[in-house]
Formats: C-alpha cells, sequence, structure tokens
C-alpha cells in the first residue's frame, strides 16, 4: 500500500469502526451513527426578522441558537421544525418554532419566518415571555399533525397541544393537562406511542386510547386520551402523585433525570422511547457531570406503562465540539426521528445552539 493510500485508510479508521458498533440489545432501533461530515446541519441566524405581535417590535428571531427539532416527513421531503430564540427580554431569548424543509434530510432549506409563537391570545398566559418550546410531533390517523410543545411563562414549563393540516397554519389547542388539578404543575416533553406507516408516523390506539410518555424528572411519566388533545396523567401513590414507569439510575448516564426523545415507536418486541438521560456527580464517571446522552426504553405493547427492558448504557453522547460547548455545554438532546429514504434519520439538539443528525439502518 502506497503512503497516500495508507494515510487515507488510517484517517477513515475510525469511522469505519465506528459504524460497525452493533446494538447493545436486539430490540433496539439502531445502530445510528453520527453524520460528522455535515454537523451540525442548523445554526443560528442574524439575518431574518420577525414581526413580534406581543413586542410590538421587529426582532432577530433565531438570531440567538437553533436547537431541540421535530421532523416528520410530507410529500416524500423531511419536515423541521425547530426551537429558536431571539436575544431579547428577560430571559435573554424567547423561544419560537422555525420551519425548514429537506429533500435528501440533511440540507435543510427555512422559512424566514417562524411557524408557531406567542401571540396576543389565550395561550399568552402561558407562553409570555420565555416562549414555545421543543416540539414532539406526529399525525393522527386522519392525516392531521399533532404536536406537543411546550410553554415557559418564567415560573413553570406547561405541555400543550396543537394541531395543523399542513405544518404551517396552526391551531393551538391549550394545555395537555388542562385539569385544574395539574393547571400550574410543571410538565414538558410529551411523546406519543405511534406505528410506522411507510414513511408516516401515526398515533396509534392501545386498549382504546392513545398513551404518552413525558417529564423531566427523576422518573418518567404516563398520561393517556380519547383525542390526543385533552390527556390525563396516570396517577399513583408516590411523592409527586404520579405513575413513575422507569426511573433514574445511580451510576449511570441517567442518574439525575429521564426527558422523552421522539415519538414511542410500536415494534414486534414492544414499545420502543429513544429518550435522553442526564448524569450527575453519582452517574456515570465515564461522562461529564449534567452532560446529556441517549438511551432507550422498552414497553409492553399491551400495557404502555410495563416497562420490560432497557439499554445498560448510552448509545450517543456529546463528543463534538459544538456538542460540549454552547449555550449549555455537553448536551445532545434527542428530539426528532423520521423513517426516510431507507434510513432512521435522528435529529437532536447539540450544546442548546444547533442541530445534528445521526442516521442508521431502517
Amino acid at each position: 500500500m502506497n503512503k497516500r493510500l495508507l494515510v487515507v485508510f488510517l484517517l477513515s479508521l475510525p469511522t469505519w469502526l465506528s459504524a460497525q458498533k452493533t446494538l447493545e440489545k436486539p430490540w433496539m432501533i439502531g445502530p445510528f451513527q453520527k453524520q460528522n461530515a455535515v454537523n451540525p446541519i442548523l445554526d443560528a441566524k442574524a439575518s431574518t426578522t420577525f414581526f413580534c405581535p406581543v413586542r410590538q417590535a421587529t426582532v432577530r428571531w433565531e438570531e440567538k441558537d437553533v436547537f431541540n427539532p421535530a421532523t416528520v416527513v410530507r410529500n416524500g421531503k423531511v419536515y423541521m421544525l425547530y426551537r429558536a430564540e431571539d436575544t431579547v427580554g428577560k430571559f435573554a431569548g424567547t423561544s419560537r418554532l422555525g420551519l425548514a424543509v429537506s429533500t435528501d434530510g440533511i440540507h435543510f432549506k427555512r422559512r424566514p419566518t417562524p411557524v408557531f409563537y406567542p401571540e396576543n391570545d389565550a395561550m399568552k398566559v402561558y407562553e409570555w415571555e420565555g416562549g414555545c418550546e421543543d416540539p414532539r410531533v406526529v399525525e393522527s390517523p386522519n392525516g392531521v399533525y399533532v404536536m406537543t410543545y411546550t410553554t415557559y411563562d418564567g415560573d413553570k414549563a406547561r405541555l400543550c397541544v396543537a394541531t395543523s393540516k399542513d405544518l404551517v397554519d396552526w391551531q393551538k389547542q391549550g394545555l395537555a393537562f388542562g385539569q385544574e388539578t395539574y393547571r400550574n404543575s410543571w410538565s414538558k416533553s410529551g411523546a406519543i406511542v405511534c406505528r410506522q406507516q411507510g414513511s408516516r408516523v401515526v398515533a396509534q390506539k392501545i386498549n382504546g386510547v392513545y398513551w404518552m410518555y413525558w417529564g423531566d424528572q427523576p422518573d418518567l411519566r404516563m398520561a393517556t386520551s380519547p383525542d390526543l388533545l385533552h390527556w390525563t396523567p396516570q396517577t399513583g401513590n408516590t411523592p409527586s402523585g404520579f405513575l413513575p414507569v422507569a426511573e433514574s439510575r445511580p451510576g449511570k448516564h441517567d442518574a439525575r433525570l429521564i426527558e422523552p426523545g421522539p415519538f414511542a415507536l410500536l415494534t414486534p418486541a414492544g414499545i420502543v422511547l429513544i429518550y435522553n438521560g442526564m448524569n450527575n456527580k453519582q452517574g456515570d464517571p465515564a461522562l461529564p457531570e449534567d452532560a446529556y446522552a441517549g438511551g432507550q426504553l422498552l414497553f409492553d405493547k399491551q400495557n404502555p406503562a410495563k416497562l420490560l427492558d432497557r439499554s445498560a448504557s448510552y448509545f450517543i453522547k456529546p463528543d463534538q465540539p459544538y456538542e460540549t460547548q454552547g449555550q449549555v455545554n455537553q448536551v445532545v438532546f434527542l428530539e426528532g426521528m423520521v423513517p426516510f429514504k431507507g434510513r432512521w434519520f435522528l435529529y437532536y439538539g447539540t450544546a442548546d445552539s444547533k442541530i445534528g443528525v445521526a442516521t442508521a439502518p431502517h
């Protein structure tokens, strides 16, 4: 082998070896390979402006950071809703949701203005001025897009629901947990149980109701709904009053908290939920304290609250400069996933600053 070929081989060896990784457990989705040659695929942009109806002023709405995307396949293209922050106000940035479209899952063209944002409406009391954060989008059986998202008013995060027929025009449906008991409780990160139908990811009833994993606590929680709009948390005899369906683990990457990633997927083995785990001093010593890394959970497909198995460790972690340094250091936050062109495309926020993608065989 000549010197030039040897250099090329040695430079490509780490990527080749990484691509040969096998799944930790046979039911897991993957193995995923970060697309480091093109990542990050989306970052902040100072040239786009938007007239904010609440501030009554023009803002550079995605100037500070873009991160935490949701994705769906529509008409043969990947549509990405992403969280974007400006630099205005007491929180040094209000969050709105932008929309970008791709024909290859890698290169995205974004709309110049956000498609979802705080307005002078009934939801302003929950959305202002922190904004609208961290979308997750699935289809209903009749083809309507259902988005769970988080509002932040400066005091509490609250999980909310919106719907759309085209991903551009959205109707806010209100708090996911609208009952008086839960109206002022902290809630976020709703991942609905779905079934794959070709390139579509469609919400699926089990035992006559829809199911959703939610929360960002030491325990993962569950809710059910008859219509994807109105949700009821499952309760339990615990200090929080909610039913825990999976818990954080000392010595592991999720020692501090567990938070859902994209939708939960019905598979022959059960319901697979990709999730985000946060480390701490009592967690995984191989990861920095407070690092976010991804794991996977397996639930019973007839009883979505019954945990069957879980990955022993993380399958993805922050290890690139734009993942270890940013608005919040040491973060890979998984939130969007689509079946596209024969592969899984998994989209994630990097250090709460940019967006990356990893792919896996379908």
